[in-house]
Order: structure tokens, then C-alpha cells, then sequence
């Protein structure tokens, strides 16, 4: 399993650095506070857009979610079998939760292959073209949180 997991880390890594970076990564990250297993604040202040997240995760080009997790999105071939099913991830997971492994799910658990969207220190093999910027912006992980908490069943 563990190599499969390696195989995987590579893949993403391939992929990742296949995607552009877009402007927004050039800013600073946002500071936030873990409390037990969550960020319980929201990295921007205010609530993200559920149909912006939907986006973001069906999206084979920024999150590439759907690499690794399976969910609710029948329109969506080739869904991943890696990682924990989404659908009912709401129901699951609080907001902050599912905050805090979106942006760092090494500190929930640290043997995860879902890389950091929101973390820049203390990362190996990261493209050139990534280095120094968070995968996702603050407002797309508070997009993907207001969908994630959406799916209740």
C-alpha cells in the first residue's frame, strides 16, 4: 500500500506542476490558528461560495480533488478510490475541520498523501513553479469548505 501511496505523491507532483500558477499565489498566506482539529475561523472573514467549491473540486485543473477522492458527481469520470469518499463530508466533519485538512491534512495525519493547499514550509519535491505558493487561495479554501459542509448524505 505504501508504495502505492508513493506512486500516487508522484502523480500528483506531476500534475501540480502541469497547472499554471495563477496570480492570487504570489500573496501572503493568511494567518490562522489550529484548536484541537480544526480552524475554526474562517481564513478570510466570511463564507466561502458552495458553487465556486463545487467547482474547485470537480475541477481536473485546479484542485484535482477527484485524482484521489470519489463524490457526488455522477457527470465526473474517473473518480479516485485513494481517499475518503466526499459525499456526506458535512455531515462527518464540522467547517473547521474540514478546513484544517484542506489546508495542512499532514497535521491531522501525518502519514496523508493528500498533499497541503494552504501550507508552504517544510515541503519536498515541489516544482520550481510552486515553490513559495499555496496551492489554493484563502477565498478558494473557504469555497471548498461552504461545498464540503453542504454534503450532508
Amino acid at each position: 500500500m505504501r508504495c502505492a501511496a508513493r506512486g500516487m505523491a508522484a502523480a500528483i507532483a506531476v500534475l501540480a506542476a502541469a497547472v499554471s500558477v495563477p496570480a492570487y499565489a504570489q500573496e501572503q498566506l493568511r494567518a490562522f490558528t489550529v484548536t484541537g482539529d480544526a480552524i475554526t475561523e474562517s481564513l478570510t472573514g466570511g463564507r466561502g461560495d458552495a458553487a465556486r467549491g463545487r467547482a474547485i473540486i470537480t475541477s481536473r485543473q485546479v484542485g484535482l480533488c477527484l485524482l484521489c477522492h470519489t463524490g457526488p458527481f455522477p457527470e465526473e469520470r474517473l473518480q479516485g478510490t485513494l481517499a475518503p469518499d466526499l459525499a456526506g463530508a458535512g455531515a462527518r466533519w464540522s467547517e473547521g475541520q474540514l478546513r484544517l485538512r484542506i489546508v495542512d491534512a499532514a497535521s491531522v495525519n501525518p502519514d496523508t498523501i493528500m498533499p497541503p493547499y494552504y501550507r508552504i514550509e517544510g515541503l519536498r519535491r515541489v516544482s520550481p513553479s510552486f515553490r513559495g505558493k499555496p496551492v489554493l487561495s484563502a477565498e478558494q479554501i473557504e469555497d471548498v469548505v461552504a461545498f464540503l459542509a453542504t454534503l450532508r448524505d
